[in-house]
């Protein structure tokens, strides 16, 4: 991400968040927060209700107690599109982009809360953060290899100039490399221009290195939250998440 590209940030409260889709709650009683500049991450065993909480903060999933605000502003079970407008930009997983459309037509359809004038500008703004799309705005979509996929997607969101991004495991189905490089430059980039970020991410080592904070979800419920310094020394964390041992922070590889 360019340097001199300035991001509004929102901070995101999370408190006491319990959700699910109409049976037992998937989550209970989670709070998370975020403010602008971090990168915070979510990780924990498939089923533990990472994408769940993603899905209640944007409106997708009914909240059935707790409270989101964003900047200040509470925004709980409001409509994907009124959370959208308060400046929370969302990438799921997958159907994170439109295949048969051209990278433009993609961007075009990111601003669609935008005023007419102002799209052609907004999509400049977004390939001074994503230059490498800059060479493929007239490429289809589907042409995209995974990694310009999830910037095209980022990208999409970016258009509403988001103060809040949520990233539902942006890496999924990337080759390592490609994996740390999008999380090392782009996502950690929006939080260098001023963003806050919310990530779910399997790739527990990885995101734990641009991370500010993370929490650690199991069976629908944070088990354990901590700095990235804080959780490698936990044997429970790293026994479980990066499988080794823990060791005391600064000390030397054996």
């Amino acid at each position: 991400m360019s340097a001199d590209v300035t991001l509004r940030g929102l901070p995101l409260r999370a408190e006491g968040i319990t959700a699910g889709y109409g049976g037992d709650p998937v989550i209970r009683d989670i709070t998370v927060s975020a403010d602008p500049g971090q990168v915070v991450s979510l990780v924990g065993p498939n089923g533990s209700g990472k994408s769940t909480l993603l899905k209640s903060l944007v409106g997708i999933v009914r909240v059935s107690s707790g409270t989101v605000t964003v900047g200040g502003r509470q925004v709980t079970n409001m409509a994907p599109e009124e959370i959208a407008r308060a400046g929370v930009g969302y990438v799921p997983q997958v159907d994170d982009v439109f295949g048969p459309l051209t990278v433009r037509e993609n961007l075009e359809m990111g601003g669609y809360l935008l005023r007419r004038g102002e799209v052609a500008g907004r999509i400049d703004k977004v390939l001074t953060v994503f230059p490498r799309l800059a060479g493929m705005v007239g490429r289809g979509a589907a042409k995209l290899s995974g990694g310009e996929r999830k910037m095209l997607a980022m990208g999409r969101v970016l258009m509403l100039d988001p103060g809040l991004f949520l990233l539902d495991e942006p890496t999924a189905n990337l080759a390592p490399a490609i994996a740390i490089a999008l999380l090392e430059e782009h996502v950690r980039g929006l939080a260098a221009g001023g963003a806050a970020v919310l990530i779910v991410e399997q790739r527990a080592k990885a995101v734990l290195a641009i991370s500010d904070h993370t929490y650690v979800l199991g069976g629908g419920e944070v088990r354990m939250e901590g700095t990235p310094a804080e959780l490698s020394v936990s044997p429970e964390f790293v026994e479980s998440f990066l499988g080794g041992r823990a060791r005391p922070v600064g000390s030397a590889e054996g």
